[in-house]
């Protein structure tokens, strides 16, 4: 709970400063979300420097559409995932990227861009597999909550389980996640899901 509501404040800070185009909010957006956001954007890359080139046009459209969110449709970090994940693949779309990527025929850019859902996909992020380490009923509370952008009361109806063992369960996928990680790149998952964290 207490690093949901410092997630949350720092979160608040973030907004308010970039809303008031103050700077330090550039600062602080690259210094708390460009890891998560280029953990997005490099499995669709396949190129460190392009994929940075990328990251850097993200947080730009973030800091010049910020009067464009509405907290009531989705949050932040989802909002900004999106513009993430639509920046690169209009990257490999374009013709300069394919030019440079002669190696990469038509069908494998074709067949990367048709494997992206509408929402930041699981298997570009490398989720997928840590929630392989979850048995069937806390993938379920993952998938719902952190993934489909879910409240717990809204998972509770979908799974027709008391909103009660939602958290219960939510909580013990969240330890069973931190068992298995190792490193900086799967830490680096764990904050995509819990920067995500949703409200009752």
């Amino acid at each position: 709970m207490a690093t949901k509501r410092k997630s949350d404040e720092r979160q608040d800070i973030v907004l308010r400063l970039l809303r008031q185009r103050d700077e330090e909010g550039m600062r602080q957006l690259f210094h708390h979300y460009s890891g998560a956001l280029l953990a997005i954007i490099q499995p669709i890359i396949n190129q460190k420097e392009t994929s940075e080139e990328v990251l850097h046009d993200t947080l730009l459209k973030v800091w010049t559409n910020i009067d464009s969110y509405d907290e009531g449709k989705s949050r932040f970090f989802t909002w900004m995932a999106r513009i993430a994940r639509n920046a690169a693949i209009d990257k490999i779309r374009s013709k300069a990227f394919r030019k440079n990527n002669k190696t990469d025929g038509i069908d494998d850019v074709v067949s990367r861009r048709e494997e992206l859902s509408q929402t930041p996909s699981t298997d570009h992020i490398g989720v997928a597999k840590l929630l392989d380490q979850l048995d069937e009923q806390h993938r379920a509370i993952i998938l719902l909550l952190y993934l489909n952008d879910y409240t717990q009361s809204e998972a509770a109806k979908e799974l027709d389980i008391p909103l009660g063992t939602v958290k219960t369960r939510a909580r013990r996928a969240i330890q069973q996640l931190r068992k298995h990680l190792g490193g900086e790149t799967t830490w680096l998952l764990l904050f995509t899901l819990l920067s995500n964290h949703p409200h009752t």
